[in-house]
Order: C-alpha cells, then sequence, then structure tokens
C-alpha cells in the first residue's frame, strides 16, 4: 500500500531530536521514519481512547434499557396478575 507523503519543515528541541536520531540509528531508519511511527502510535493510541470511551457510554445506555426494561415487565406482570386476582380473563 503506498501512503502519500508531504515534506515539512517542524522545529522540536534538540533533546527531541537527538532522541529520534539515536532511535533511528538503533532501529536503522531515518528520523522521518521515528517521527512518523511515533505519531501513528499516538493516533492509534487516541484512537483506543475514543473506543473505549464510546463502549462505556454504550455500556451504561444498555444497562439503563435493561433496567428499564426489567421494571416495564415487572408492571405489566403485576397488571396481569390483578387481572387475573379479579376473575377477568387474560
Amino acid at each position: 500500500m503506498t501512503v502519500e507523503t508531504r515534506k515539512v519543515t517542524i522545529s522540536l528541541p534538540t533533546h527531541l531530536l537527538e532522541f529520534a536520531d539515536s532511535l533511528a540509528a538503533q532501529v536503522k531508519t531515518n528520523r522521518s521514519q521515528v517521527i512518523s511511527q511515533a505519531l501513528a502510535a499516538a493516533q492509534a493510541q487516541e484512537e483506543e481512547r475514543l473506543a473505549i470511551e464510546g463502549y462505556r457510554f454504550y455500556a451504561s445506555e444498555s444497562v439503563d434499557f435493561a433496567q428499564a426494561a426489567v421494571t416495564a415487565n415487572a408492571e405489566a406482570f403485576a397488571a396481569a396478575s390483578a387481572e387475573v386476582s379479579d376473575g377477568e380473563a387474560w
């Protein structure tokens, strides 16, 4: 898969640039790849955080729905029981 790339100019603190160069040398790649991989990892982490947030939201929605359904069923059964107790047919 070919990914479109663009050349950019950025300013980094010296210690981060030195770290990027050191890491690039260790893994035998270039500075651009190190920075690209760091940003890709940050993006993946953010997407995972958002997914977890969404799952938690929908889980609580699901619990609320289940509780409402239990209450509605209990009320329906109570009403049906009252009708049967009064001698009415279902």
